[in-house]
């Protein structure tokens, strides 16, 4: 293969689209609101509904809200699955869908986040299938564009953006597979629970 036939777009779109496909989105299957919600330690951050929170914030637009606090604690507070696949489904995918591919305006503060387990993982499907339909109609050319003033790093191109956002989800959907497992395990060992 001549360097000038290769498809960068390709290339980046399978560093995602094989994690999803061979190792995550089985994992995900049959996720209960249990686990959804469970958190293995005392003041956990989540999703819960409005008003039931003890964090230092509570955002989003409808019955249920995420923790939150600007600066971040240190140490950060533990987050359960909830939590977790709130910040995928927004902040790494739904703002980053609106900022780049025409989708409506999402953000932490406006964002109806999901009361079960099955509302969220629609939501991943939604804003994943958005992002990879985004991704596939950039160019090379559209690769090396700076990403400007929508993003942090606005000097950064968008094959940068598209290697972050990859990375960001196979990080935190895998700490979402390991909080499946701890939950698993955890509750067959204490009460011979099993999923």
């Amino acid at each position: 293969m001549e360097a000038h036939d290769f498809d960068w777009n390709q290339t980046l779109r399978e560093q995602w689209e094989f994690h999803w496909d061979h190792q995550v989105r089985a994992r995900l299957d049959g996720l209960t609101d249990d686990e959804y919600f469970w958190s293995p330690v005392p003041n956990g951050w989540s999703v819960r509904p409005r008003d039931s929170s003890t964090a230092p914030m509570q955002v989003g637009s409808g019955g249920f809200t995420i923790d939150y606090a600007y600066p971040t604690p240190d140490p950060a507070p533990f987050t359960t699955i909830a939590w977790r696949l709130g910040h995928v489904i927004v902040g790494v995918l739904a703002v980053r869908n609106a900022a780049h591919f025409g989708t409506p305006a999402a953000s932490y503060d406006t964002w109806e986040y999901a009361g079960s387990a099955a509302t969220a993982l629609d939501q991943l499907e939604t804003q994943l299938d958005s992002w990879r339909a985004g991704v596939r109609t950039l160019s090379d050319a559209d690769l090396r564009i700076p990403v400007g003033p929508k993003e942090p790093y606005p000097e950064a191109s968008m094959a940068d953006l598209v290697l972050h956002i990859h990375r960001e989800l196979i990080h935190h959907l895998s700490e979402v597979c390991l909080l499946r497992d701890l939950y698993l395990h955890t509750r067959t060992a204490t009460n011979g629970a099993t999923r």
